[in-house]
């Protein structure tokens, strides 16, 4: 299939296939330097994806420290201090699938009850430059 793709000149990206993952994934939100939630979603029978809005379900989860560190580190990687980072568990240890810059929170705050926008809030406040302001409105 790839060298079908390659005589097209078309771009692809090719990933491996995690089998023991069986269609779950994690979905950590970060913000700064630590994990603020994190569920487990599982797609629908016989669909490797699991996103909510295609019919998966959630729960939430406790990550091991191997997984917060490799989510903390992901999205430091990425230059962001707010992502959204989708790990699957392997046989070799939590495999970064995608750095999200602009994740949904419906389903993460639905799922694990943790007010992440407010977090969200809190941390922009606390790490805004204070007399930078460029709103020029005078009241």
């Amino acid at each position: 299939m790839i060298e079908a793709f390659r005589g097209l000149d078309a771009n692809i990206l090719v990933q491996e296939f995690i089998k023991e993952a069986q269609g779950t994934d994690i979905r950590c939100f970060v913000i700064g330097d630590r994990v603020v939630a994190s569920m487990k979603r599982q797609g629908t029978p016989g669909d490797f994806r699991s996103n909510l809005h295609r019919g998966g379900k959630a729960e939430k989860i406790k990550l091991t420290p191997e997984e917060r560190s490799t989510a903390v580190r992901a999205t430091k990687a990425m230059g962001l201090r707010i992502a959204g980072v989708d790990l699957l568990r392997s046989h070799h240890g939590p495999v970064v699938m995608e750095v999200n810059s602009s994740p949904g929170l419906e389903g993460i705050e639905k799922t694990t009850e943790v007010d992440v926008a407010g977090k969200i809030i809190q941390f922009l406040e606390k790490n805004a430059p204070s007399g930078k302001n460029r709103d020029r409105i005078q009241y």
